[in-house]
């Protein structure tokens, strides 16, 4: 090869060279994506991934409220009250036909352990046939709120629980309560009281509460609660929004509370606050008029209170019920049909009426008339239906009858519990 053969040779291999470190520079980060060099390959496109709709899955409890009928779904509305110490046909027509969600056993019920046991034993049976359980429930607070019968210690009243001013003691009084209810066949207590002691001329709250300083009430309340639960009762916290101040006895007429909602945040809101974050699973709504809030309804009849105060600014989303709506605060003015609606339509889930076999039956008339008519929606009612079923499938509530009352193991119980009060 001649002179300039070689130098055009040389030439040629030096930009090969030169092509190669060109190629292996790293790309600039910062290049703009509209000037990058298309490949010499294209990339074959890959198949479209057809997505079709999201699959729905049904829960077991929205299958159920699907095959229920409107009647099963009103009865589970309502917990009703017993007339006498003995099963009657009202009560079997209640349970049987009109498929009520709960029965409350009250005072006047009350006989012997062994009538009481039995009274419980019938209701349950009688709703076998349903196939959903009944809330059996009952107000056992301890001190002059008891339900309990002759040979069954009942708990100190509230107050004094109260000066203990010790969370382990309440906690072990929810223990020893759910123990005593479960050996009667309950799954519900209507306890305990979350009222503030802040008013001495109260005719019906007094020593019921733990006392006057709301964080104590809060503490102490919310202990006794989850000592239910834990042992399996249902624990309803009452009286929303605070019953405490009141001078007028709601059993007789309706209370009055000229008090700002400021004020009920800082003092009557507290425990129930308080008990909402550590997992209530139930409220009790008092029959009080609270002008400042609500200047026609009492707060059991009450949109602003129970979904406006109680669902949505305090976050509680468990189950509503009603007091009494057979009390005077209620009765006085409105009829108990008329009541109830106003309360389903406010938010309440569980409407409670003890007395009054025809309250009991106009009561589901009406909410069923109210529902043909729109002026509830199918969609509210299942709203508070998988509300009262979810709880009850929480809890396992069965209608599972007891042979007997062991009264020796409770009074040790409550031996164990009265030796750690001061």
């Amino acid at each position: 090869m001649n002179r300039q053969g070689s130098l055009i040779l040389g030439i040629i291999c030096c930009l090969l060279i030169l092509s190669g470190c060109l190629q292996s520079v790293p790309q600039d980060n910062n290049q703009d994506d509209s000037e990058t060099i298309p490949p010499m390959i294209e990339t074959p496109e890959k198949e479209p991934v057809i997505i079709g709709p999201p699959e729905i899955i049904v829960s077991p409890i929205d299958e159920m409220i699907d095959q229920m009928t409107l009647a099963e779904k009103v009865g589970q509305l309502l917990v009703i009250g017993v007339e006498g110490t003995s099963f009657s046909d009202e009560m079997d027509n209640l349970i049987r036909n009109y498929h009520v969600g709960g029965v409350i056993v009250m005072g006047k019920n009350v006989s012997t352990a062994a009538e009481m046991l039995q009274l419980i034993n019938n209701i349950k049976q009688t709703n076998e046939p349903n196939k959903i359980p009944l809330f059996m429930s009952v107000d056992e607070e301890g001190g002059r709120v008891s339900r309990l019968p002759a040979g069954i210690s009942k708990l100190p009243e509230a107050a004094k629980m109260g000066k203990q001013n010790d969370k382990t003691i309440s906690y072990r009084a929810g223990n020893y309560v759910a123990e005593v209810l479960h050996e009667f066949g309950y799954n519900m207590n209507f306890a305990p009281v979350l009222d503030i002691n802040n008013n001495p001329k109260n005719p019906v709250i007094g020593d019921r509460s733990l006392g006057a300083d709301p964080e104590l009430v809060g503490r102490l309340g919310v202990a006794t609660m989850h000592g239910m639960m834990d042992n399996g009762i249902i624990s309803v916290v009452k009286h929303f929004p605070g019953h405490g101040d009141t001078v007028v006895d709601s059993h007789k007429a309706l209370p009055k509370v000229e008090v700002t909602l400021e004020r009920l945040r800082n003092v009557e809101l507290v425990p129930f606050q308080q008990a909402i974050d550590k997992g209530a699973d139930a409220v009790m709504v008092a029959h009080i008029l609270f002008p400042a809030l609500d200047p026609d309804y009492p707060s059991s009849m009450s949109e602003a209170i129970i979904t406006d105060l109680l669902r949505d600014d305090m976050q509680f989303d468990g189950i509503v019920i009603t007091d009494d709506l057979t009390m005077g605060a209620i009765a006085n003015d409105y009829t108990v049909p008329e009541a109830a609606v106003q309360s389903f339509i406010s938010g309440s889930d569980l409407l409670l009426i003890v007395n009054g076999y025809d309250n009991q039956i106009n009561t589901v008339n009406a909410l069923v008339a109210a529902i043909e008519a729109g002026e509830i929606t199918e969609e509210r009612l299942n709203e508070s239906v998988k509300r009262i079923l979810t709880l009850k499938e929480k809890y396992d509530v069965a209608d599972d009858v007891n042979e007997s009352v062991d009264a020796k193991k409770l009074n040790d119980l409550y031996q164990e519990l009265i030796s750690r009060l001061k």
